[in-house]
């Protein structure tokens, strides 16, 4: 998916992922179904922004009819409702939830349904350690996650900000750093398990230990430690490149820094297995890869994917690229669980 590929008249890369359903229209009257006239009602079920994944469906109502019903919780809370509803679904759309991982831990539990827009059809699995869609269809990125440091520009001057994951251990930062809980936040999650990946599980553990003595706290929410850092509570925050930015463009005293490795996703979008509207949830995930969707994404300071629309930040899909590690995502479906479990033995 070089520079060649992306002159293709229609591009997207997708990342947004997720639509969360919502409550079922009555089926004996065949309200939820798109019929030939439009895409019906479709729910989105999402984890995303509420204000921002609003802003995607109003706009896909613009565009495409129909009524778009985005029904907002956790990412956790929403697959387990997904399973709950396994025989009964109720979603149409599942969108976002920090990246593939939860995605990918999920595939073949019979939630997901396989579902890639033409678009998406010729693009490589992994690109340059990017996986940009999953091998059997089962989701399709639509922008682009970077984890990373948030600093506070009031109190860390640019050129002292730390560049790599070993900065973070300087004694200098000890007491001034916050990254989320990663028993209850995906962000944190990757952060353990790309330090497992990189350092082997014992040298991971080592590194662990020596960040959580750095820490002044761990919040349960991902956006936490950012906020923190715009409120002066911290110097130095984990997390993704959208949260430092949307602070910086309200005016506070943020930016970010993109390690010299660190894990780049994208963030995905998938039919829910089953879904009471096909037709229309094919048409959304379809919406969230064209140029409406991606300039909505890039307004909220995501990285799109599709290289037709502007970032409104420094980063963009092909500058990040070199930053990005290798990751051995059937390890992280086999050990996800085990590392949250010991993360909770070792230090709650």
């Amino acid at each position: 998916m070089g520079k060649d590929y992306w002159k293709k008249p229609l591009l997207a890369l997708g990342l947004v992922a997720g639509i969360l359903a919502g409550c079922a229209g009555e089926e004996s009257s065949g309200d939820n179904g798109g019929g030939a006239d439009g895409p019906g009602n479709i729910t989105v079920y999402s984890p995303e922004t509420p204000d921002f994944t609003k802003e995607l469906a109003s706009k896909f109502e613009e565009v495409n009819g129909g009524k778009v019903d985005v029904q907002y919780a956790g990412t956790n809370i929403l697959v387990n409702r997904m399973m709950a509803e396994k025989d009964n679904p109720q979603g149409d759309v599942w969108y976002g939830g920090g990246g593939i991982l939860t995605f990918e831990a999920n595939a073949d539990k019979g939630i997901i349904g396989a579902y890639v827009p033409d678009e998406a059809k010729d693009w490589e699995v992994v690109e340059d350690g990017i996986k940009l869609k999953h091998e059997d269809d089962k989701y399709v990125g639509v922008e682009v996650f970077v984890l990373g440091f948030a600093y506070n520009t009031d109190l860390v001057k640019k050129e002292e900000a730390p560049k790599t994951w070993d900065d973070l251990l300087d004694p200098k930062w000890k007491g001034k750093i916050q990254f989320a809980n990663p028993a209850a936040s995906g962000t944190s999650t990757l952060m353990v398990l790309n330090q497992m990946m990189q350092r082997g599980e014992s040298e991971g553990w080592e590194y662990m230990e020596k960040l959580v003595d750095q820490a002044n706290s761990m919040p349960d929410s991902g956006s936490a430690p950012t906020k923190a850092v715009a409120m002066g509570e911290a110097h130095i925050a984990v997390g993704f490149d959208f949260m430092a930015y949307e602070a910086k463009a309200k005016g506070e005293t943020v930016d970010f820094v993109v390690p010299d490795k660190t894990p780049i996703l994208v963030n995905p979008i998938s039919m829910v297995e089953g879904a009471p509207n096909e037709k229309g949830a094919k048409e959304f995930v379809d919406f969230m890869l064209s140029k409406d969707a991606q300039q909505i994404l890039a307004d909220w300071y995501h990285i799109p994917i599709n290289p037709e629309v502007e970032s409104k930040t420094p980063l963009t899909l092909e500058n990040v690229k070199s930053h990005a590690v290798d990751l051995d995502i059937d390890w992280v479906n086999k050990n996800y669980d085990k590392v949250r479990n010991e993360w909770k033995e070792k230090f709650q």
